[in-house]
């Protein structure tokens, strides 16, 4: 039988195939984004856009009906959840003031002036203009989280962002909703006695319930009540249940639950919850790239044809005067330097809470009394698209010039400070790149001290080392411990952050896959150099006399001589190419290296010397002086 296929047999009206198109194009476009090294928020917009107004792949509302402004608000909490799981209140050292300021003080200028020029410039009528303020002042983790991913600042500036965009997204959305319902009452004026108490209800139910929630879970998992296969789904039942909840008792409280719920829990050490910050940063990042498909979709040509010189005047005050007017102000006697500052006040992007509360407003705003309602929901996406692409495009750039962000992955953390840990530290740090030895041996500490690299005191399994990495440029793992299990951990540990691809340790001791092996396979990080080595045969090497010698593979000298000329008395550790970039070598590297890298390699006290040919016969083109790097006093 044949089996004929056809793209039209695919319906686009399909609920199936609407539900599938959200998640392919979401995901499609995050890994692109990662791909091309860019900002994912941008591929996501206009992803969005592309699949809605443009080619109609996607209608939201035709495919979710009813269930989208629930299931838009359902998702929101629980991105915020896990935002609050990100929040410690350790990150707030010397900066908790700004924060508070923030979303308080700046709250109300970025609302002022918002609305100042909504009213002035885009000659929307005042009520409009006040609750348009009152939706734009919201920033939000689901743009700035990708935003710092990409970015990678260093210093205080990205827990502040990041706290702000957390705690800011219920204010805001609060604060949209009071003015909402004192529109529909009719009026602004008067409204202050029904707004202080709508106020309290939502920050005293919410922040109740948020609290109730965060210690039953916490009790429940702490006697081991519920069996670790169900941990992650009891703690989203409980999320759910809890905003849920807080949104019955007090309409539109449910979000300011969802971060007091992840910030108690953050901060709280009776229990161990990793696995479950590993799960939710999982679904956030599945929620939000579905929840920017969804909303960039339902924009309809008519808003984006709304798009004047009068919006995009309204848009340049928002990101010229409202943000760095609000980040001045709340950070007066702060402390913060003044690149800090101008960092902060060029970060304020908005997200998926503005754009899924204008789309409500904006439905229920009675026409007959606001005929510019749609005006809303094309300002708020302007400002989305406008901010996203201003600050994406241009944040990294200025954060390092500003010296607060450093490019990439390029620094190592080293597990370790042993010889062979001092020796490849070293290297790093003379060749300029960021690199942190961390050992619990004193003696070797101060060794490596000693020779100018840079150490600190502690397990690298400790909470106290990972929090201190968050704050700088470094992006790899070396682990160059005698012991295979704490390598192993070690890459597991730091898979988190760096993610697997960025964590090395040596091979275990033992061939692979025989009993004699320390650790499973599936609990390693990518084994270190070529040819993969244990400690135990490395580190004799440098006791020996062994050295870290530099040499420049070119057409006439390629890996293949370079293999058969040294043999095995030459274990490749890194490999740089002529831009700077430097790579860690794995594995076999006949079929990667290529001429004009360097490779840096430890030889043995016994290598043989370089061929005595004359480099323009052979090609070989120079070797680095053979110093015994990190042999010293080992």
């Amino acid at each position: 039988m044949i089996l004929n296929f056809s793209l039209s047999a695919i319906s686009l009206d399909d609920p199936a195939v609407g539900l599938g198109a959200i998640v392919v194009l979401g995901i499609g476009a995050q890994w692109l984004a990662w791909r091309m090294r860019l900002p994912s928020i941008l591929f996501l917009l206009f992803t969005g856009i592309s699949a809605g107004p443009v080619y109609g792949w996607v209608d939201p509302d035709a495919l979710l009906g009813k269930l989208l402004l629930p299931a838009v608000s359902l998702s929101v909490g629980l991105v915020l959840f896990e935002g609050g799981l990100g929040l410690r209140l350790a990150d707030l050292h010397g900066a908790g003031s700004v924060v508070r300021n923030l979303v308080t003080v700046g709250s109300l200028v970025t609302w002022a002036i918002t609305a100042l020029a909504a009213h002035f410039i885009v000659a929307m009528h005042w009520p409009l203009s006040i609750l348009l303020g009152a939706v734009l002042v919201v920033t939000g983790p689901t743009v700035i989280g990708p935003l710092l991913r990409h970015i990678r600042p260093i210093g205080k500036v990205g827990p502040i962002l990041r706290w702000e965009g957390t705690v800011i997204d219920p204010i805001g959305a609060l604060l949209a909703v009071l003015v909402f319902h004192a529109i529909e009452a009719g009026g602004l004026r008067g409204a202050a006695p029904g707004v202080a108490l709508e106020v309290l209800k939502t920050v005293g139910i919410g922040g109740a319930i948020g609290l109730a929630a965060a210690y039953i879970l916490v009790f429940v998992l702490r006697r081991f009540w519920v069996p670790d296969y169900l941990q992650n789904p009891v703690s989203l039942m409980m999320v759910i249940a809890a905003f849920v909840t807080s949104n019955v008792l007090q309409p539109d409280s449910g979000l300011f639950t969802a971060v007091i719920m992840g910030v108690v829990l953050a901060n709280q050490r009776d229990v161990q919850i990793r696995h479950i910050v590993e799960f939710k940063e999982n679904l956030s990042v599945l929620l939000v790239s579905s929840l920017f498909i969804v909303l960039a979709a339902r924009l309809k040509w008519e808003h984006l044809l709304k798009v004047s010189w009068r919006s995009l005047g309204f848009l340049a005050v928002i990101i010229l005067v409202g943000r760095p007017l609000c980040v001045w102000i709340s950070s007066i006697g702060s402390g913060l330097t003044h690149r800090e500052r101008t960092f902060l006040a060029w970060m304020g992007p908005r997200g998926i809470v503005a754009a899924s509360v204008a789309s409500v407003f904006a439905l229920r705003l009675p026409r007959d009394r606001f005929p510019d309602a749609d005006l809303l929901v094309s300002l708020t996406f302007l400002v989305i698209i406008g901010t996203v692409i201003v600050y994406a495009l241009s944040a990294g750039a200025l954060a390092k010039k500003l010296g607060l962000a450093r490019s990439g992955a390029a620094g190592f953390l080293v597990a370790g400070a042993g010889p062979l840990a001092r020796a490849i530290g070293k290297t790093l740090h003379d060749n300029g790149f960021e690199v942190l030895l961390v050992d619990t041996n004193k003696d070797n500490i101060r060794r490596a001290r000693d020779e100018g690299t840079p150490t600190y005191l502690a397990s690298v399994l400790s909470e106290r080392v990972f929090q201190r990495i968050a704050l700088t440029g470094i992006g790899r793992l070396l682990a160059l411990t005698p012991s295979d299990e704490v390598n192993a951990l070690a890459t597991v540990q730091y898979s988190r952050a760096f993610g697997r691809s960025e964590v090395y340790q040596l091979a275990p001791a033992g061939q692979p896959g025989s009993r004699a092996e320390a650790v499973a396979t599936d609990l390693r990080g990518r084994l270190l150099f070529d040819p993969p080595l244990p400690a135990a045969e490395l580190s004799p090497r440098i006791l020996a006399g062994g050295s870290i010698r530099a040499v420049r593979l070119s057409e006439g000298f390629g890996y293949g001589e370079f293999r058969i000329h040294f043999q095995d008395k030459a274990v490749v550790l890194l490999v740089t190419d002529a831009g700077g970039t430097i790579a860690v070598a794995t594995g076999d590297l006949s079929g990667q290296a290529r001429p004009g890298q360097t490779l840096f390699c430890l030889m043995s006290v016994d290598a043989p010397a370089m061929p005595a040919v004359e480099i323009a016969e052979t090609g070989v083109v120079e070797v680095a002086d053979p110093a015994k790097i990190g042999a010293a006093g080992a």
